[in-house]
C-alpha cells in the first residue's frame, strides 16, 4: 500500500475530528481518486507513491485552473475555495525545484547526454520528466530545455 494513501487516510480522520470541512472534503476526494487508481484495470490493487503524486498534481492543476476561471468571471469567493483546496493538495506534493536549480540540472543533463540541438530534445525531456517527477512541471522543463538548446 502507498505511503501517501495511508497518510491521506489518517489525515481524513484528523480533519474530521478537527471539524475542518474543507480539508476533510478535499482529502476524501483525493482518497476517491487513489482508490479508483488502485482498482483500475492493470493496477493489480497497487498504488505507487509516484502514481499518487501524479494524481495529486493533476488535482492541484484542476483546482488552480478552476480558480482562474472563477476570477475571470467575477466570482472571487469561489476562486478562494478552489485555491484553498489546491493549497491542501500541495502539502502532499514534493517541494518544487527553484528555477535556477532546475536550469542547472537540465544544463548538466544536456552535457551528460551530449545533446547539441533541438533534435535531441525528446531524449532530454524523457529523462528529465522521469527523474524530476513531482519536483518540476513538464511545461517548465520544456521551456528551459528549449532556452538552453536554442540559446534564446
Amino acid at each position: 500500500m502507498s505511503n501517501l494513501f495511508d497518510q491521506v487516510s489518517n489525515d481524513i480522520q484528523k480533519a474530521m475530528l478537527a471539524h475542518d470541512h474543507v480539508r476533510t472534503e478535499t482529502l476524501r476526494g483525493v482518497k476517491k481518486e487513489f482508490l479508483e487508481a488502485k482498482t483500475a484495470k492493470g493496477a493489480e490493487g497497487e498504488l505507487t507513491d509516484s502514481h499518487a503524486i501524479e494524481i495529486l498534481q493533476k488535482m492541484k492543476k484542476q483546482r488552480l485552473d478552476a480558480a482562474q476561471i472563477y476570477r475571470d468571471n467575477g466570482r472571487p469567493e469561489l476562486a478562494e475555495g478552489e485555491e484553498a483546496e489546491a493549497k491542501i493538495l500541495e502539502e502532499y506534493l514534493p517541494k518544487q525545484m527553484e528555477e535556477g536549480e532546475l536550469t542547472e540540472y537540465i544544463r548538466t543533463l544536456i552535457e551528460k547526454l551530449g545533446v547539441t540541438d533541438m533534435k535531441g530534445m525528446g531524449r532530454i525531456m524523457g529523462t528529465a520528466t522521469k527523474e524530476l517527477a513531482g519536483k518540476a512541471q513538464g511545461g517548465d522543463i520544456s521551456r528551459i530545455v528549449k532556452q538552453l538548446l536554442t540559446g534564446k
